[in-house]
């Protein structure tokens, strides 16, 4: 059973208690913006039902440290909990709720603009919730790197960290973490922090963190060259790089991190590395192209067309690509056209100015795998040659708009976002096509609703528009 009050004005402290006293189903609460719900309700529910809670979401309310105290000591089946926005919390709170152990079986944990987490209480949590694995903080302004480390120590079975906009967080703690994560971290993620600056230090390399995986860090101005030429000693196995909106790494930076992967990349995000060249791309196809799956070089305005040779010659596993705002020209689709290995299922060219009509044969060669491709604001490809387009795809099966390929397009674009790939892709013109004739003429039909499509030409669009409201009417 799970239960989501949200902005209620006239719920307050015994509706709580009446949800933990008579519901002993109760996995899942959600309680955001509840002016009327105090510590009484807080404590009323947890102390009621803390045995049977498993998921717990406290998000803008008037609680304090009583509060955590009580979610510390009865929370005993807890696993997920997220406190977002909890101003009147102190750093007392937090460290009660550790030292209570009550949260033995917790594994995630998020934090968000909770001013009253300090080093101190970061800590103490760690201490407390011995089963977490996976730990996001955001817009904690007061926690730094001697409490994240000691954090990373305490939590020995952490396998995920995130951190978002904590400006107290440099360099030394990042590789603090990695030096202190005990050998589980897999996942690291670090965004909008703005107090990394790229220091040449000399940092201790005393341990290596082997079981690192993926690694995130976007928009970070300060981080650069330095920094990564570290990370390609700490972390000899990833698989997983997203460095979007880094625009202070260059070649000379990245390029050792590519060389000292042992496992393999899979997935690679250098979005907005303006200073990347075709010698970075070279290298990726070379050295990983049995196992990238992923390459999004979206503004890497330095990437031509023998990155796409490098890519035609290497990649066999390739399904996803974008180079959108690239100097990409006809020859280098043409070239990726013509690798018989190569099974592109998204292909991303926005805002590709070089790209121009003479490219058609070539994406309509690429179209037997793609089911999406992005040719938005691709200024050369005119509107006649989209038609074109339109009328090629067509004829390619796999175009066919069933709700099972819906599904799929859904995933996928779910999966890009959340590594950061191409906030979904367009779908090929084609099957937009297809996808107006499903809602014409076939019984088993996907609705378009919900759907958001970049149509690369006005025309295109009212085409579709007007078959749609065919259907309609």
């Amino acid at each position: 059973m799970s239960v989501t009050v949200e902005s209620c004005s006239n719920i307050g402290n015994e509706s709580l208690k009446a949800l933990g006293r008579y519901c002993p189903n109760l996995r899942c609460v959600t309680v955001k913006n509840c002016p009327l719900v105090g510590d009484q309700g807080i404590a009323g529910l947890f102390s009621s039902a803390g045995h049977i809670l498993e998921k717990a979401k406290l998000q803008a309310l008037n609680i304090s440290d009583v509060s955590l105290a009580v979610i510390g000591h009865y929370g005993s089946e807890m696993t997920d909990l997220a406190l977002i926005g909890l101003q009147n919390v102190n750093e007392r709170g937090f460290w009660v709720m550790g030292k209570g152990q009550g949260l033995q079986k917790l594994k995630s944990l998020s934090l968000t603009a909770c001013p009253g987490i300090s080093d101190l209480g970061l800590e103490a949590v760690g201490k407390g919730c011995p089963d977490l694995k996976l730990f996001a903080i955001r817009k904690c302004t007061r926690v730094s790197d001697s409490g994240l480390v000691s954090f990373t120590k305490a939590a020995g079975s952490l396998e995920s960290l995130k951190l978002e906009e904590c400006h107290r967080i440099s360099q030394c703690g990042v590789f603090g973490i990695l030096a202190s994560c005990g050998g589980k971290l897999k996942a690291l993620a670090i965004e909008n922090c703005l107090g990394i600056q790229d220091l040449d230090f000399a940092f201790p390399v005393t341990s290596f963190c082997h079981s690192l995986r993926s690694l995130s860090i976007r928009n970070c101005p300060g981080f650069g060259d330095a920094c990564l030429g570290m990370l390609a000693r700490f972390c000899p196995k990833l698989t997983q790089l997203d460095f979007s909106g880094l625009q202070g790494i260059s070649n000379a930076g990245i390029l050792p991190l590519i060389q000292s992967s042992e496992a393999g990349l899979v997935k690679v995000n250098l979005s907005g590395s303006a200073k990347l060249t075709d010698n970075v791309v070279t290298a990726i196809a070379e050295l990983h192209g049995e196992t990238l799956e992923l390459l999004n070089l979206d503004g890497c305005q330095y990437i031509t067309d023998l990155s796409m040779l490098a890519i035609a010659r290497n990649c066999s596993v390739l399904s996803e690509l974008d180079v959108s705002q690239c100097g990409i020209t006809d020859s280098g689709i043409a070239v990726l056209a013509s690798a018989e290995q190569l099974s592109l299922q998204i292909f991303s060219l926005a805002g590709c100015s070089l790209v121009s009509d003479k490219s058609l044969p070539f994406l309509v060669l690429l179209g037997k795998t793609l089911v999406g491709l992005n040719i938005q604001h691709c200024r050369g490809i005119s509107c006649g040659t989209v038609d074109l387009l339109v009328d090629q795809l067509w004829r390619w099966e796999p175009f066919f708009f069933t709700p099972h390929l819906a599904e799929k397009l859904l995933r996928v674009g779910a999966e890009s976002v959340a590594f950061g790939s191409f906030t979904f892709v367009a779908l090929l013109s084609g099957a937009l096509a297809v996808a107006a004739t499903s809602l014409v003429c076939h019984d088993n039909l996907f609705p378009l609703e919900g759907l958001f499509f970049l149509f690369p030409s006005p025309c295109f669009a009212a085409t579709l528009s007007m078959l749609c409201l065919w259907k309609v009417s």
